[in-house]
């Protein structure tokens, strides 16, 4: 059987008493619903009393415990766009009541207001450009928010699963502040452009017997002109083990409840689903908007791996609704064991539709 999930965020259930409702009708095993997010503007074109919500900074839909904070430079805020006292509790228990499962979404190191006030610990490229949205695992400092922020936008809610999203590194690419970067760089150069070059980072480069100075000077120079990086494994390396780390002190916290990474079988990828050492040390979500064979193949390859893997499916542009039942029998085909769909708060009447002509699909498979 193929578990279906839409996501949705907090201020998508709240407030509105035909969510859950509509959920339902879908068909779906559970939503997955953000418990601890980054800064967004969003459309919520059903909800009965808003069309838009800012949330201006990443937050915690959770209360913030002092108790637990305290003495910790690297701290979560409350949503102080949202009147719940402990959103994601109340919009997971609104669901729960309908028979739906929950699955937490959790946002680890995408934050731009942490990254601005603490500049420090953020992804530095080779040029010294920091990205202040980023924050860089190989810092310890980094690896321990993430996990105590995890653990706290779980504590004591009844989950199906916990859906890990920026469990790795950012890179350059970073689509917000009205970005114009596109066409700018290939892919080689975006590739390093997205190694970062961070004071730890460049330690563990010479624990390992690198000269940080020239690694930096590769790195240059093949943004520059396109030539090789000879350190490029020693960097790779170092950069899955920051996010291993990351992965595995997050897990820890997290109870027992089962884990479902956002990842890429690229082990070079960086942003929301970044590479990964391994595809078998958990559950997989691939990022699958694309309507093309490529997200089918990565599938298909994980599989083969012996993972247990999802596909992450949009229903908004450029995505055509059309294309979508093809595209989900297409994933299913190769292996996936769940369908995950964006997004029940974002899609208007029109592209909720398509969410439906999915969950259809599914009943036949």
């Amino acid at each position: 059987m193929v578990v279906l999930s839409g996501h949705a965020y907090c201020w998508d259930v709240l407030g509105d008493p035909a969510f859950a409702g509509r959920a339902a009708d879908l068909g779906l095993d559970s939503v997955t619903l953000a418990a601890a997010y980054h800064s967004v503007r969003a459309a919520t074109p059903l909800h009965p009393h808003h069309q838009v919500v800012e949330a201006r900074y990443a937050a915690l839909y959770r209360p913030v415990r002092a108790s637990v904070w305290r003495g910790r430079r690297l701290r979560p805020l409350a949503p102080d766009w949202m009147d719940a006292p402990d959103p994601f509790r109340t919009a997971a228990s609104a669901l729960s009541a309908r028979g739906l499962g929950v699955v937490a979404w959790v946002v680890l190191t995408h934050n731009t207001r942490l990254g601005t006030e603490h500049p420090d610990i953020t992804v530095t490229n080779c040029f010294g450009d920091r990205y202040p949205y980023a924050l860089c695992p190989s810092w310890e400092e980094v690896r321990d928010y993430a996990a105590l922020l995890a653990a706290e936008a779980v504590r004591d809610v009844p989950l199906d699963m916990v859906s890990l999203e920026s469990c790795g590194q950012l890179g350059v690419v970073h689509a917000g502040h009205h970005d114009k970067t596109a066409d700018a760089w290939d892919d080689d150069a975006r590739r390093w452009l997205s190694v970062c070059c961070c004071p730890a980072c460049r330690r563990a480069w010479a624990a390992a017997g690198a000269d940080p100075e020239r690694v930096v000077g590769q790195l240059r120079a093949a943004v520059r002109t396109g030539s090789g990086v000879d350190d490029a494994e020693l960097v790779l390396g170092i950069r899955l083990r920051a996010a291993e780390q990351l992965r595995r002190q997050c897990v820890a916290g997290l109870g027992g409840t089962p884990v479902l990474l956002h990842a890429s079988l690229d082990p070079w990828a960086t942003g929301p689903s970044p590479g990964q050492a391994t595809a078998t040390h958990t559950r997989l979500l691939l990022n699958a908007w694309a309507v093309a064979p490529q997200p089918v193949e990565a599938v298909a390859a994980a599989v083969r791996r012996g993972g247990t893997v999802h596909a992450y499916v949009t229903a908004l542009s450029p995505a055509r609704g059309a294309d979508l039942p093809g595209h989900v029998r297409a994933l299913v085909g190769a292996g996936a064991s769940g369908i995950h769909l964006y997004h029940l708060g974002l899609a208007p009447v029109s592209r909720q539709q398509d969410l439906h002509a999915v969950a259809k699909i599914l009943e036949k498979t």
